[in-house]
Order: structure tokens, then sequence, then C-alpha cells
């Protein structure tokens, strides 16, 4: 048995302002794909939030995911692309999670900064895609390195990027719980320390309630509005959160 729980919150766009959420979560039979649109730096009418809505409905009308999960997300990047002509290195784009559940097996696929985190007997473990984290800093234009060689992948209208995503896989009865996260909730843990680590978030979402977790982090960025004391974009991003629990039978 599994039981998905999920939370989800706009953020605001780069000039302060409201609008609607970039971030994407799809519940399938066997399967949670969870989405963050790019955030673009000037306004355009397919932006990082219509890239992840429009992800979002290719895997929405698929019955569940039954085969490679890199294949799977290959096939639903070739299909944006051809149904609304997308170019690559000229789109928008997405960071994608997947985890997806069989009989026997717990699988998961990362591309791009939206880790998922795994947790078993022996604790957790966290499958995240750094590539994009890494280069901050080190490079002038980060995205003249998007879906390049030594450079950093995401979903957007090359295909081949589902192939360069970070994976593992785990025995279905090792696995107590699954969480999903955007880097507006990955933040509490990797750069606010808000958290002690991803135990202490599943606890929470255990005990009060996954919205607890947003909060948590809004409050913490609303008492630095500023952006001193953590380096941001802009003073609240995006949240999705989803939890994955598995039921063994007895």
């Amino acid at each position: 048995m599994t039981e998905i729980t999920i939370a989800e919150r706009a953020g605001v766009g780069a000039d302060g302002l409201p609008r609607p959420t970039e971030d994407r979560i799809v519940r399938l039979p066997n399967a949670v794909v969870l989405l963050d649109g790019a955030t673009s730096p000037t306004p355009r009418e397919r932006d990082g939030g219509w890239h992840s809505r429009h992800l979002a409905g290719e895997f929405e009308q698929l019955p569940g995911l039954d085969g490679d999960l890199a294949d799977e997300l290959a096939r639903a990047i070739e299909r944006l692309a051809r149904k609304h002509a997308l170019t690559p290195g000229n789109s928008p784009s997405s960071t994608v999670a997947i985890t997806r559940w069989t009989e026997t097996d717990v699988d998961v696929l990362v591309l791009a900064d939206s880790p998922v985190v795994v947790f078993t007997d022996t604790g957790a473990e966290v499958v995240a895609d750094t590539r994009l984290r890494d280069m901050r800093g080190k490079v002038e234009r980060i995205t003249d390195w998007r879906n390049r060689e030594h450079g950093w992948w995401v979903a957007e209208a090359e295909p081949a990027a589902a192939h360069r995503a970070v994976r593992a896989s785990w025995p279905r009865d090792r696995v107590r719980a699954v969480l999903m996260a955007t880097d507006g909730v990955s933040c509490g843990v990797d750069d606010y320390g808000l958290f002690t680590d991803w135990q202490t978030v599943l606890h929470i979402t255990s005990e009060k309630g996954l919205e607890t977790v947003l909060d948590e982090i809004r409050a913490a960025e609303a008492s630095d509005p500023d952006r001193t004391k953590w380096s941001r974009s802009k003073v609240h991003d995006d949240q999705a959160l989803a939890v994955i629990r598995f039921t063994r039978e007895k």
C-alpha cells in the first residue's frame, strides 16, 4: 500500500509580485512526477511555468510509468517539443524528479535541482543532481552550459538530456517513505539550515503535516526580506513537497 500527500504554494516573481506557481506535481497509479519550471530572466510567453505545466500534461495522460524512467522522460520531452515546435537551446525548461514503484522495486530519477530522499530501515539516502549548483559562480553565463557536456542538464527540448539524469533503485521492502522537493523546499535543509536533516523533515510531516514545513521556510524568508542572510533571486520561491509512504503488508 502507498499513501501520497502533497503540499504546494506559489512564491513571488523576481519583481517581488505574486504570480502563478511554476512547480507541478503529477500523481500516477505507480509514480509521482515533480517538476519545477526554470524562472526566465526576461519576460516571455513560454516561460518555465509554461514548460512545467505542459510537460506535466504529457505525464498526466499516461496510465502509469512502466518502462525505463529515462526513456519515459525522453519520450515526454520529445512529444512536447514536437507539439509546440520547441528547439534545443532556445526553449524554456523544467527540473524533473520521478519516483516509481513496482511490487519489487522503488526507482528514482532526478534531473536538475529537485532532490528525492529515500528513507530505508538504515537511514535517509539523498538522490540529488548537483551539477547546476556546482557551476554557479564558476562560469559567467550559466545558461550557456545548459544541456552541454561538462555542463548541467535539464528537461528542455532535447530528449537525450533525460539519459543524463541521476538515478537510483531500491528493493521495495527496504523503503519506508520517499520525500520529493523542489528547491523552494530543499533550501530549508541545504541552504538555510532550518532543519537538522531530512529525517527531521519527514518527522515534521508525520507529526504536524507537510504545510508546517512550508510555513517554517516562509517564516525564515520573511525574516530576511533583503536577502542578505540567505542570498537568493527572490524572497519566496515556489514550493512543492510530496511524501510517499509505503505500508508493508502483514
